[in-house]
């Protein structure tokens, strides 16, 4: 089960609102359970290096099935999984990416966010995931 274009622009939606709200230009992207890409949102004056971070961020999500804040200690060098984001391609393993879910908990997709602060990204993916329910 894959995340809908429909479901994709819903998650848009959330995260723009909640980045106007908190006043950050974000780049919100959000890919399907197979890490393809069904939908990219680039606010005005968002960086264009964001648009790259904010895939890579849901791809990792998507993955590995688990927000990329959960990972980040775990990355750590004396952590079980060092080196992890050389792996698949490339991964990022700071927050802001965060994992979609359907009602029945099934991970459908993920939505990656960036152009704040580590703790606003994942504010903003946090909204835009919980869209969905």
């Amino acid at each position: 089960m894959n995340i809908t274009l429909e479901q994709a622009e819903t998650v848009i939606a959330a995260a723009k609102r909640k980045s106007i709200e908190i006043n950050t230009k974000m780049v919100i992207s959000v890919l399907d359970a197979g890490t393809n890409l069904v939908a990219l949102a680039r606010m005005d004056d968002a960086l264009l290096g964001s648009i790259d971070v904010s895939i890579k961020k849901a791809k990792t999500s998507a993955l590995l099935q688990m927000d990329t804040a959960t990972l980040t200690p775990l990355v750590k060098p004396e952590g079980p999984f060092f080196n992890l984001e050389h792996s698949n391609g490339g991964l990022i393993t700071f927050a802001g990416g965060v994992v979609i879910k359907n009602s029945a908990g099934i991970v459908i997709g993920a939505v990656g966010v960036s152009g704040g602060s580590l703790e606003d990204d994942h504010i903003v993916a946090e909204a835009g995931a919980k869209a969905v329910l």
